[in-house]
């Protein structure tokens, strides 16, 4: 409607110049023969009468004849639409008022201005360069009925204008579009719809096309000019297809512009009845009824904070000549192009009718420049810098670049692409090869097909080997199996590997076992000092193997503090028998899968623990050991300790039940060897099980033996010292157990050892000695300041505070009870039913155990005490605090009760006990000392703490009677079995006894 109103505001403006001036509107050029035609019209009805036009054939006829003269570079169907659209307005001058609607002519319906598009637009001309266009013929469109699937709608070819300052604003990512080229754009913003739809019905049917500087940014819109380059392309919208949602457009670039402002969209509404005058002139009057023809009801586009609109400016390139620069880069530019054309395929297609124009694309360095840098995957701001580049040189240079890092990156695509496809011809080759290979040999007998020679290599493996007649039945049923399936079947691979599993287990191979006492006792001391207690048992397993002439399988569990040497004695016990040994540990284990297998069922199944062991040893009889059995997990998985009932039972494990070879083996000769630090956290039927030996700690002298005998020898070799320029003296290594690793174990003294050894191998490298000799007075040079400085607590001890000994995992140690009055007594203070009770606080982090046992002995000390002096009423009343020092240290366990009423007896007495003595023993509520453990490792600290006399009870008589000399020497030792007996002992003064005032 808005051309129309421009075509007629022309009309009237030359009908009253009298001449017609020849304007090239949008889709319109004005010849001799419209002029004429319209100043006959001008004249009024009357005068156009002499020439009626009896139907709209007849003038449209008639028009045809004198618009047909148009330019040739507008095609067929330009000129059909000119023609109607002068028909239209023709009529409206000449009476003809059937001529406007468009069911009057079946042309004009044909001709409306959205039909399909016949074939495809050709290049136009830029920065107002002459070029020809080209465009199909349209063809006859259905412009009445609506359709109703979306398809791409060809607008009618139209000439670009020179100049358009007011465009809408399409934002797009990553790539620009460059003039001559086409690209498809997609827009999705609501209003930028309504706007484009408006503007292609206003014949319309352009925009501008800026990059946006963010390429993550998806949206078609901007909300500032500050996200978008200021430099893009004036684009002619030539196909649109309206999906509803969005619009998908094809566009052609036509030139260079740059924004010059923002611009606000104004609605143009129709004017309402109440606003419509009377038309002053006739051409008025002809205006009125051509917009009642041709009203369309147009979607406003709503308002908006994101930019629709803005103004820009044609941009101006730069005068250039064609220097011997230009051409030159022009011709590598050509040059290049056809090297990546002959490379990449993939841009033969869309360069090959380009390049086909050959002369004419040289002699055109703009248009090449763009089209070289179309060609390119660069960067977006690389082609951005390309488009805003106005001088020509320069853009082919830039342009240049940007082909060269294609052309390379497309001759390393080539080149990986040869390595890959001669890899992959390479192994087809050989697989051919090998296949005709295998056809050949088999076609001579000289080889069998995969089956048999699987079948083949499973029973070679079981020649040598006595397999008991049940697993025999099923690995022929297996191999049968085999044989019927195919050789690519998931079925095929799970049974192959089952019987890959029950061909290597050693069925009836046995190790030739050492049964020599004098040779297995030389073995064991190689290694390890001391642990008698394991040794024996060893020896005697060996000879009661020998007295029976075969070996059984036994199950030991080695227990004590960490660092003693459990692990390493069970390597040193499988030397000494000569059985193979293996080792795996069940510490945080929780998924019994990994003792008993999996079901052959699952993925990726496998045996468990126990028959990997047996096909590694490769014998029936191994030594196995199964580490840090005291800390095995539990979880939804299910419990792995149930499940070492039936493999440590010697009354099940000859028929032990793996879940994957789910067929009996026998376990009965296997030595299993487990190992833990305390016993309380395995399970009781677990324990039950096993032979339990206890490996305690090492003393001061077991120690020195051990580091004098095994550790600095072995530390000076792996250092890389001789004996004649290193040595630790016996007394240096004294106050390095003394006074640094007072642990039970050696791990520790390994640690400081290697320490010292290191420092000297760092000092007789640098040359700062040649030889260097460890003694007490340089030994804190090598391992620092000493760590324990005192041995006890108190030298002498006051009333209220007695030496206990307790027992740890990490050895013995001195433990101190002290009491104290909190507050007096509250003398005359009754309560509701009597006087008033005292009370005891018991700090020093306590558990539970030894919370109860300072109770009990609270209350045994109220009774002893009222016993023996009835005059004294100290408890009565009394608010007493118990403490027990390193309060950080948890502590837990019965055998300081009798310490705890010997520190209450003490305070009450206002009586210190006896200098240099300690006691241990649980007590009861009527005074009776019972046993407890650790007597080896409290016997030790004892005589490490200077003490030199000690109360066990009567029951430990036996523990304590099988220590070695060396730590019982010097020890004035009592056993008792009720506090009476003790308290002579620790209060010898008090014979008569003295009451308290």
């Amino acid at each position: 409607m808005a051309t129309y109103m421009r075509m007629l505001g022309a009309c009237k403006q030359s009908c009253k110049n009298g001449t017609m001036l020849s304007r090239n509107y949008p889709n319109m050029f004005i010849t001799g023969a419209v002029q004429s035609l319209l100043i006959e019209s001008s004249r009024g009805p009357g005068m156009v009468a002499k020439r009626s036009y009896s139907t709209s054939g007849t003038l449209q006829k008639t028009c045809y004849g004198r618009f047909g003269n148009v330019f040739s570079s507008v095609t067929g169907g330009e000129r059909l639409a000119q023609i109607n659209r002068w028909t239209r307005i023709t009529g409206v001058f000449a009476g003809e008022r059937n001529v406007l609607g468009c069911k009057a002519s079946a042309s004009c319906n044909q001709i409306r201005f959205f039909g399909n598009r016949g074939s495809g637009a050709g290049f136009s001309g830029e920065d107002g360069s002459e070029s020809s266009g080209s465009g199909g013929d349209e063809s006859g469109g259905d412009g009445v009925t609506p359709y109703t699937s979306p398809q791409m709608t060809a607008l009618t070819p139209m000439l670009v204008p020179e100049v358009f300052p007011n465009v809408p604003l399409i934002a797009v990512s990553r790539n620009p579009v460059f003039p001559r080229f086409i690209k498809i754009i997609e827009v999705k913003n609501k209003p930028l719809m309504d706007l484009l739809r408006r503007k292609v019905r206003l014949a319309q049917p352009y925009a501008g096309v800026f990059l946006k500087k963010d390429d993550a940014n998806e949206s078609d819109v901007v909300e500032s000019l500050d996200a978008i380059y200021n430099t893009g392309t004036f684009v002619q919208i030539h196909e649109m297809q309206d999906l509803g949602d969005k619009l998908r457009m094809i566009v052609m670039g036509h030139r260079r512009i740059r924004i010059t402002k923002q611009l606000e969209v104004e609605p143009d509404e129709p004017a309402s009845e109440k606003e419509r005058k009377e038309p002053a002139t006739m051409a008025e009057a002809m205006e009125e009824k051509v917009n009642e023809a041709n009203l369309i009801v147009e979607a406003i586009p709503l308002p908006s904070s994101d930019i629709l609109m803005v103004e820009v400016d044609n941009v101006v390139h730069e005068q250039f000549e064609v220097s011997e620069e230009v051409k030159a880069l022009t011709a590598e530019i050509v040059k290049t192009i056809r090297d990546i054309i002959a490379l990449n395929p993939l841009y033969r297609e869309s360069v090959l009718q380009m390049m086909q124009a050959g002369q004419r694309v040289v002699d055109n360095p703009i248009y090449l420049s763009d089209m070289g840098a179309a060609l390119t995957g660069a960067e977006s701001h690389e082609l951005q810098d390309v488009l805003e580049e106005t001088n020509i040189p320069k853009r082919l240079y830039k342009a240049l670049s940007l082909l060269k890092k294609e052309y390379e990156l497309s001759k390393l695509q080539q080149r990986l692409g040869r390595e890959v496809e001669e890899k992959i011809k390479l192994t087809h080759r050989k697989y051919l090869l090998q296949e005709q290979l295998k056809i050949i040999k088999k076609e001579l007998g000289l080889e069998k097909e995969d089956k048999d020679a699987i079948e083949e290599k499973f029973r070679e493996r079981l020649k040598e080997r006595t397999v008991p007649e049940h697993i025999m039945e099923v690995i022929n049923e297996e191999l049968n199996k085999l044989s019927l399936l195919d050789n690519h079947s998931s079925e095929f691979n799970v049974t192959r590997n089952y019987l890959d599993w029950l061909t290597s287990m050693p069925w009836g191979t046995n190790s030739e076992e050492n049964l020599e006492l004098k040779r297995a006792k030389e073995v064991l001391e190689e290694d390890h000092y001391g642990m008698d207690d394991v040794k024996k048992r060893i020896l005697e397993f060996i000879a009661v193997s020998q007295l029976r002439g075969s070996t059984q399988g036994k199950i030991l569990c080695f227990y004590g503090p960490p660092g003693v040497g459990k692990t390493s004695i069970a390597r040193s016990i499988a030397r000494a028998l000569n059985r193979e040994y293996f080792r795996f540990s069940v510490g945080g284990m929780t998924d019994v899968a990994e003792i008993k297998g999996h079901r052959r069922t699952y993925v990726g199944a496998m045996p468990g623990k126990i028959i990997q062991c047996l096909k590694k040893t490769k014998t029936e009889n191994p030594l196995v050991l199964i580490d840090e059995v005291d800390k095995i997990g539990r979880g939804y998985q299910g419990d792995p300790s149930s499940a070492l009932l039936e493999l440590l039972d010697p009354e099940q494990n000859f028929n032990f039940l793996d879940h994957y070879l789910d067929v009996p083996v026998d376990l009965s000769k296997v030595l299993f060897i487990c190992t833990a630090n305390v016993t309380d956290t395995i399970p009781e039927p677990l324990r039950d099980r096993m032979e339990m030996i206890n490996v305690s700690g090492y003393v001061a002298q077991e120690k020195l033996a051990i580091a004098e005998k095994y550790l600095v020898p072995q530390l000076r070799t792996q250092c890389g010292l001789t004996e004649d320029t290193t040595n630790i003296s016996p007394d240096a290594l004294n106050l390095l157990i003394r006074q640094y690793c007072r642990e039970s174990g050696v791990r520790n003294l390994q640690k400081q050892v290697e320490k010292v050894f290191r420092k000297v191998a760092f000092r007789i490298v640098s040359g700062e000695e040649t030889a260097v000799q460890v003694t007490p007075d340089n030994l804190q040079d090598y391992v620092g300041k000493p760590i324990f400085t005192v041995d006890r607590m108190y030298d002498s001890t006051p009333p209220g505070v007695v030496m206990g000994l307790a027992w740890t995992a990490m050895g013995g140690t001195t433990l101190f009870i002290e009491t104290s009055l909190r507050r007096p007594r509250d003398t005359g203070v009754k309560d509701k039913d009597g006087p008033r009770e005292g009370s005891l606080e018991i700090t020093g982090q306590l558990g539970d155990v030894m919370k109860e046992s300072a109770k009990i002995a609270s209350t045994f000390a109220r009774v002893f005490l009222m016993k023996q002096q009835p005059d004294n009423n100290f408890f009565s009343g009394s608010h007493l605090h118990l403490h027990v020092p390193e309060g950080a240290t948890p502590k837990d366990g019965p055998s300081a009760g009798c310490t705890i009423v010997t520190a209450l007896l003490s305070l009450a007495t206002n009586t210190p006990v006896r200098e240099n003595v300690a006691m241990t023993g649980e007590v009861s509520l009527t005074g009776k000392i019972l046993p407890v453990g650790g007597i080896k490792e409290k016997t030790i600290a004892a005589k490490r703490a200077g003490v030199t006399c000690i109360i066990l009870p009567a029951e430990n008589k036996k523990d304590f009677s099988d220590l070695p000399e060396f730590i019982t020497e010097g020890l004035e030792v009592h056993f008792v079995d009720h506090y009476t007996k003790m308290y002579p002992i620790v209060f010898p003064e008090q014979l008569p006894l003295i009451l308290r005032v």
